[in-house]
């Protein structure tokens, strides 16, 4: 077992160095006609006024996020959107500052904090966030296939992409019905759930009970039907917004698209960074981004120059609004990235 342990903890510890190896080999690849000297001239010929446009789509598409997670939040409290918007952009930038998934704990906790909520309950609407996301996603897949048309000699960007998302809008599907069934289960007494935990030692089953029911309590749906379908809405509404960030980016180097091209982007990205993640691959935001606008005949320093822009908008964005919450909020930094995190959970709403 010690054998298997350190084995373990080997791997672990060689992954990031194979997967920055794998990253720069794949950048090197997409970029091997690469001219540095027209990358900059093609750089410093931006347009200012399309460049300003990509923070501005980026925080409209968290702005609405933050209207979509209001509407989520609702059977729990009224949460105003302004706030939400700053707990999500404090929280993408506690994710870049602390990994393995604290931001969406961090920024579950700002709006428990300030709203007297409980965590758990909090976290489970961030749950029906991503799911709604991710099934609207899975939709626009077919749509951004059949409205382009790309070289792909072999046809497995197309059967990778087909595959891809039939089967994400099954998983997201499941896992919805799962939490369906979870939140029935968890609050009825005589629920399978319940009766799971009624066998646990008397001392562990009422923590573990009223766990169970607070995450419950977080996967109300709205009753109002104009907000059920406003959270659809928004869904769409935030991919299609994500998609212009290439477009402004594009105007600003003189690059046009067809607007199937830009869905596209954001349909084949999405799935790539999903892969990248988990084989530890890093910049795949940058090689799939280089790769799929070489797809659309775009040259590579422009493609590169385009992706910069995305990424330095992104960063950018996220810093400055982030921080402004996080100040706001009384909250430091520097004393969340020397671990906090089981601070924040410790005072966490009970």
């Amino acid at each position: 077992m010690t054998d298997l342990v350190a084995a373990s903890r080997n791997r672990r510890r060689w992954l990031p160095w194979v997967g920055g190896l794998l990253g720069i080999a794949a950048l090197a690849w997409v970029l091997r006609g690469f001219d540095l000297d027209r990358f900059l001239a093609v750089l410093a010929g931006a347009d200012a006024r399309f460049v300003a446009l990509v923070p501005l789509a980026i925080m409209g598409e968290q702005f609405v996020r933050a209207w979509k997670w209001r509407q989520l939040l609702s059977p729990l409290r009224p949460v105003p959107t302004l706030y939400l918007f700053g707990a999500i952009m404090a929280g993408y930038l506690l994710a870049i500052l602390v990994p393995f998934g604290f931001g969406t704990v961090a920024r579950s906790w700002l709006v428990a904090r300030r709203e007297n909520l409980k965590l758990v309950s909090v976290l489970a609407t961030v749950a029906l966030d991503r799911l709604t996301d991710g099934i609207v996603f899975a939709c626009l897949v077919p749509v951004a296939l059949i409205s382009v048309a790309f070289p792909d000699p072999t046809g497995g960007i197309r059967a990778g992409l087909i595959w891809g998302g039939a089967g994400s809008f099954v998983l997201f599907a499941l896992a919805l019905a799962a939490l369906i069934a979870y939140r029935r289960g968890a609050l009825s007494a005589d629920g399978r759930l319940a009766q799971l935990l009624g066998r646990l030692p008397a001392r562990a089953a009422e923590p573990a009970r009223r766990l169970a029911a607070a995450f419950a309590e977080g996967l109300a749906w709205p009753r109002e039907t104009w907000r059920g379908i406003g959270i659809v809405l928004a869904s769409l509404a935030i991919k299609l917004i994500a998609a212009t960030h290439f477009l402004w980016a594009s105007l600003a180097l003189g690059v046009a698209l067809e607007p199937g091209q830009y869905l596209f982007l954001l349909v084949f990205l999405g799935f790539l960074i999903i892969l990248g993640h988990f084989a530890r691959v890093a910049g795949s935001f940058v090689i799939g981004a280089v790769f799929a606008l070489g797809l659309f005949g775009v040259e590579e320093e422009k493609a590169l120059a385009m992706v910069l822009i995305v990424e330095a908008a992104n960063l950018l964005s996220i810093a400055a609004i982030g921080a402004i919450a996080l100040w706001a909020q009384g909250v430091a930094v520097g004393e969340l990235r020397e671990g906090s995190g089981a601070r924040l959970r410790s005072r966490s709403p009970r």
